[in-house]
């Protein structure tokens, strides 16, 4: 049965049980795993169940309380919560010590230095930690090093390789793995029953496939349901498998499918990195594929499975393992500039440009 409904990471669970009934939870964590795969929403649970005066056996929070009131409705004054806003790049620097008129009097760092006002502990819960600065992991460093008695911190992000070595080295990590294409579907159907998800219409086939393709993200299973998506999907494979590759037409595809999400910044970013999902999908099978291999990946991703348009793209590309690791890396450096704000026109005419190179050349007297 699912923890506090967290599905699909029992083994974490269990770690932090075993922890808690031996008194040992550690002053500072590392969260590491894909999007959409419920780190932050584990973050955000653990830390009620880490503050309630009253806990159950098994780490469950009484639910009662007013510690457990108010960490539900994301009130808790010990509970801390911070994360990189939609018009930065970076966290700043002042979330964790105050602008310079309040250094150290405010903040991250000055806030879980206090006693706690109404729970066990306090918990500081920093989401987006792939976007914390140099300026702002070094003022963390002393925090992590040494956190305060009845504390906890938590870091969430996406990969060891955009943490600083020393913010590693401070934290126990705790990995979560993608979600299992069967748990994203039970999800995305409870989801849909209570009215959660808009998605009035959709049948059991589509959410199947969808789960299917979403790479273990939850958040990317949401997004596909689109059907402005789903069928973009079938087209950008076509268009990533020609050859040559029409980098100019891909462009203004996709360029016109992000505009169709509205004015406003989020929904296109949040479009466009389905977009490049997808793409990124697509040359990674490629790789494999030229590499001889039907479903090697890298540690902990898991690989789509079943699904024909993707492996009909891939057998009408047909290029080299060079060529697709060049796909993968543009294609990574692209969603790197999402989360740097980057003008999303020209992120999509540079993504495209650089993927003409990656695209097999056309055999002498074709393509011309």
């Amino acid at each position: 049965m699912a923890w506090q409904g967290i599905e699909g990471h029992d083994d974490v669970v269990a770690r932090f049980v075993a922890a808690a009934s031996r008194g040992r939870i550690a002053g500072a964590f590392l969260f590491i795993g894909p999007d959409g795969v419920g780190k932050g929403l584990f973050a955000r649970t653990l830390a009620k169940a880490l503050v309630c005066p009253a806990p159950r056996p098994g780490l469950e929070p009484c639910g009662n309380c007013p510690s457990c009131i108010q960490a539900s409705a994301g009130s808790h004054p010990d509970i801390d919560v911070v994360e990189k806003p939609e018009d930065r790049a970076t966290i700043p620097l002042e979330v964790f010590i105050g602008d310079r008129e309040h250094r150290m009097r405010e903040g991250l760092c000055w806030r879980i230095l206090l006693a706690p006002a109404l729970g066990r502990r306090k918990v500081a819960i920093i989401l987006d930690a792939d976007h914390l600065s140099d300026e702002a992991a070094n003022c963390l460093l002393k925090t992590l090093e040494e956190p305060p008695d009845s504390s906890a911190i938590i870091l969430v992000g996406t990969a060891l390789e955009r943490q600083l070595p020393t913010i590693r080295s401070r934290c126990q990590i705790i990995r979560f793995a993608p979600l299992e294409s069967g748990t994203v579907a039970t999800i995305l159907r409870r989801d849909i029953a209570s009215g959660a998800i808009e998605a009035a219409g959709i049948d059991d086939a589509t959410i199947d496939s969808c789960a299917a393709r979403s790479g273990g993200s939850l958040s990317r299973a949401r997004l596909l349901l689109d059907p402005h998506l789903a069928g973009f999907r079938a087209r950008l494979l076509d268009m990533l498998s020609h050859r040559p590759l029409h980098g100019v037409d891909l462009a203004r595809e996709v360029q016109q499918l992000v505009e169709a999400a509205g004015k406003d910044a989020p929904p296109r970013r949040a479009r466009l990195r389905v977009v490049l999902g997808a793409a990124l999908d697509f040359f990674r099978a490629s790789l494999r594929s030229s590499a001889g291999s039907a479903d090697a990946g890298r540690d902990g991703e898991r690989q789509p499975t079943a699904d024909p348009e993707l492996q009909h793209a891939v057998a009408s590309w047909g290029g080299s393992a060079e060529q697709a690791t060049v796909g993968i890396r543009c294609t990574l450096d692209a969603l790197d500039g999402i989360e740097r704000n980057a003008h999303l026109p020209t992120l999509v005419d540079a993504w495209t440009v650089h993927l003409e190179p990656a695209a097999p050349p056309a055999p002498p007297g074709k393509g011309r």
